[in-house]
């Protein structure tokens, strides 16, 4: 059988290592083993914040909503518990860009839902 010797192999991934981790501070951008375990939890940390990401711009749009009804002197939980009684499917993203770009509209809807509710 003959020799297989890994060396081009070997090149390839330091490579790609060594690319990927470039920009890291100090031994995690100039050696392989430093390289490879900061990727990993690089790809761990990116993972998980990607998750976190959806609660953190959910919890924005609460806030903004909850400010936009401050002055009409609703709360939030009654305001989306009325939205829910009255069949309105209107997702927090949604409402949340209604209450900082269109707010009369925000605000008439506001006022119908808690009418009703």
């Amino acid at each position: 059988m003959t020799r297989v010797k890994k060396g081009l192999n070997a090149l390839k991934s330091r490579r790609n290592i060594l690319k990927q981790a470039k920009g890291y501070r100090f031994g995690r951008s100039k050696k392989e083993r430093a390289a490879n375990e900061a990727l990993v939890h690089a790809g761990t940390y990116a993972f998980a914040h990607r998750k976190d990401k959806k609660g953190d711009f959910r919890r924005l749009w609460n806030v903004r909503i909850n400010a936009a009804l401050s002055p009409l002197g609703f709360s939030y939980s009654k305001f989306i518990g009325a939205l829910k009684k009255n069949k309105i499917n209107l997702d927090r993203k949604i409402l949340s860009e209604l209450s900082q770009d269109n707010i009369e509209v925000f605000n008439k809807l506001g006022e119908q839902v808690m009418k009703k509710g």
